[in-house]
């Protein structure tokens, strides 16, 4: 059996649409599929944040971001308090799943 010798580094980057700045101290969670916690963390000032083993096995994960309080620290009311990405990987060296967030809407895409 061949083993894989890529590794797979996981980056996030949030940004608030409203403010069109990015979104510092949003606590993120990255889980397997299972539930198993694998990484966790807050966006950094630019709103980035690097997390989870150097390698992710292919397979199904969940990121969750703490956007309420976000927006409960910045003064805002907003809808969703906690925004869940669910998302693949496969064989590809490097993962990046950025989120675009308001207060009562967001949206995500596979980054580079």
């Amino acid at each position: 059996m061949t083993h894989s010798t890529h590794s797979t580094h996981l980056t996030t980057h949030v940004l608030d649409s409203t403010t069109g700045t990015p979104a510092a101290g949003v606590a993120v969670v990255l889980t397997g599929i299972d539930g198993t916690e694998l990484g966790r963390g807050s966006t950094d000032a630019d709103g980035r944040l690097a997390l989870g083993p150097q390698q992710l096995e292919p397979g199904d994960y969940l990121l969750a971001f703490g956007t309420g309080a976000y927006f409960a620290r910045e003064g805002r009311e907003s809808f969703y308090p906690t925004v869940t990405v669910n998302f693949s990987v496969g064989d590809r060296p490097h993962y990046h799943v950025p989120l675009l967030l308001s207060p009562f809407g967001y949206s995500t895409y596979r980054g580079s």
